[in-house]
């Protein structure tokens, strides 16, 4: 009972411990296959440039148009290390009997890491018990997210990309063709996906999406059905518009963004910066002060019940704070972001100028 007891009040303030380092936005896990540790500060990661060039190709190849298995297989043919591998190279280890045994749940992996675009994400699972070793993954909601707290390897907007293209799979048919727009039509009807029908037999021409839940006359809804050629040229047709419409009256849409950015609005994003900055130095205040009331604990110049009690005070207090720079940060950054709209939309404006062909990534990224 004793031994239970120790064990568990040991694993309780382990966890108090690695709680203040996550919300203090330290590293809790080792660095993934693409980093490694800098030689001189054990908490900072630092790029491997070998291994960052291979986890740069995986997502240049998704953005491609490549699923996971596809990658693993274009890996595999060029003889690419695994990150096993890989590792064993750098510490003159032996080799694993496949050094290029490249598994689609690893580049899956990869592809999900938002550690990659210099972000620091933690808290990602947590275990029930000191007792069980499985962990349990958390919802966005409970993980907490550091930004810019080291070199990136690839950008925000092509790891966001990257998600919106995952979100929309295209699978191979066996006349070797994808449909364009898998997963983003619907029935008008039923709301159902509209999917993606199509046979050797046909020229191109003849391949259309159709309500899944038709089935052949024996399912709730009725055939309805639309041909590609047809949703690529409304595709085609918005493109158009939108492009010629920004260019015919372009200082008109500049006067409009500026408008929108009102003093009073400029006044209030000020006030939240200011907030903001005076939340992060109490946060940062009160994970000193945890650690210094964990050090009284621990040599006994406080109670372990006044420990407990101060702990979850502090603790309280400081979620309370996160939130509202969570809140406040968000409206800052979208107002930000706002601000940089008119350049940004310019930008891809152009980009879909004279445009001769439609892709699966220019699918994703459609225009409203």
């Amino acid at each position: 009972m004793f031994n239970d007891f120790y064990a568990k009040d040991t694993s309780k303030k382990v966890r108090a411990i690695k709680r203040a380092q996550g919300q203090a936005g330290e590293h809790l896990t080792k660095p993934p296959y693409g980093y490694i540790v800098s030689p001189t500060d054990k908490k900072q990661w630092i790029v491997d440039e070998e291994a960052a060039a291979v986890v740069k190709r995986i997502f240049d190849l998704c953005i491609g148009g490549k699923g996971p298995m596809q990658i693993a297989k274009i890996l595999k043919k060029d003889k690419v290390l695994t990150a096993k591998a890989h590792y064993a190279k750098k510490k003159g280890k032996p080799f694993p009997e496949n050094p290029y045994d490249w598994r689609d749940s690893t580049i899956v992996g990869i592809l999900e890491r938002m550690d990659y675009c210099g972000h620091t994400v933690n808290f990602k699972s947590y275990s029930k018990s000191h007792k069980l070793k499985k962990r349990i993954p958390t919802t966005k909601e409970q993980q907490a997210i550091f930004y810019n707290t080291h070199e990136a390897i690839v950008k925000d907007a092509v790891f966001e990309r990257v998600q919106e293209l995952r979100a929309n799979k295209r699978r191979p048919t066996k006349a070797d063709r994808q449909g364009l727009f898998s997963g983003l039509v619907y029935c008008a009807d039923c709301g159902s996906k509209l999917h993606f029908a199509t046979c050797k037999s046909f020229n191109g021409s003849q391949d259309h999406y159709r309500c899944a839940k038709y089935k052949s006359n024996t399912g709730s809804c009725t055939a309805h059905f639309i041909r590609e050629e047809v949703l690529k040229q409304i595709v085609w047709s918005r493109i158009f518009d939108v492009t010629a419409l920004f260019f015919d009256d372009i200082m008109a849409f500049h006067e409009m963004m500026y408008q929108q950015r009102s003093a009073e609005t400029e006044k209030e994003m000020k006030r939240r910066k200011r907030e903001v900055g005076q939340a992060r130095k109490r946060i940062a205040e009160l994970d000193r002060i945890f650690k210094r009331i964990y050090e009284d604990d621990i040599s006994g110049a406080i109670s372990h019940d006044r420990f407990l009690k101060l702990s979850a005070e502090y603790e309280a207090e400081q979620q309370e704070l996160e939130e509202k720079v969570k809140v406040d940060q968000q409206e800052v950054d979208t107002y930000k972001q706002n601000k940089s709209d008119f350049d940004s939309f310019a930008a891809i404006i152009r980009k879909y100028v004279g445009i001769k062909e439609l892709t699966p990534p220019q699918i994703v990224r459609k225009l409203y």
